[in-house]
């Protein structure tokens, strides 16, 4: 797809994921509501997690990349150097890594473990400690620090932030309880279309690190050559 066809297609399909992001917001706000800020920490301005490397979808990528377009330029480009330096770090671990810096060709237990002790910070925190494309950030930011439990009692994720919930078990809080299932399920969905457009055919996953993904090219990311062999 030339680059006039492909781009309509992914701000039109960003713009639907992030109606998305934004009822995942509006669950973790209401949890602080009910269970009240003495318990959960998490907030904007708290930057614990915001350190090492983590991966994310493409999707995320894409949209973290129009956040960062909003910056002033200068904070741009300060931005993908911080970037850029951290892909050359990767490099020197995996030298096979090339665009469009696609994780899941990889040894999943290469990058599915990476180290605790990492205290690199993320390239989008900003000097005062708040992330400069707070409204455009990852599923999984949105979602850090409080456990994943469907309606159903079905466990997503039992992890949560050690600096919450301090003599009180989350997972017995049904007020923290909301519909992760159809949320992922919406998920998938919106990455099964944006891999249609990007490769030709819907992907289950296609995951990269914050740093790599903000110095994607998706116009020219030869996607269909990059996932061969991917499902």
């Amino acid at each position: 797809m030339n680059k006039q066809s492909l781009l309509p297609q992914l701000l039109t399909l960003l713009a639907d994921y992030q109606a998305l992001l934004q009822q995942v917001d509006a669950w973790f706000d209401r949890c602080l509501v009910a269970v009240g800020p003495q318990q959960i920490r998490c907030r904007r301005g708290c930057s614990e997690c915001c350190r090492g490397l983590f991966d994310i979808s493409v999707l995320d990528a894409a949209l973290l990349q129009q956040g960062v377009a909003q910056l002033p330029l200068e904070v741009q480009g300060r931005v993908r150097q911080q970037s850029r330096s951290r892909l050359t770090e990767l490099q020197e671990r995996w030298p096979t890594l090339n665009h469009p810096w696609l994780l899941n060709s990889l040894p999943d237990e290469g990058w599915t473990e990476m180290p605790e002790d990492d205290a690199t910070p993320c390239p989008l925190l900003g000097a005062d400690g708040a992330c400069m494309v707070y409204a455009y950030r990852p599923m999984t930011c949105r979602l850090h620090g409080l456990p994943n439990i469907d309606l159903s009692g079905e466990s997503f994720s039992d992890d949560f932030c050690s600096h919450n919930f301090v003599g009180v078990d989350p997972l017995l809080l049904p007020e923290l309880r909301w519909e992760f299932r159809r949320t992922f399920a919406d998920e998938n969905n919106f990455l099964h279309m944006f891999t249609t457009i990007l490769c030709g055919r819907p992907l289950r996953e296609l995951d990269t690190f914050i740093p790599t993904g903000l110095l994607i090219d998706f116009d020219n990311g030869h996607w269909e050559a990059a996932t061969q062999g991917l499902r």
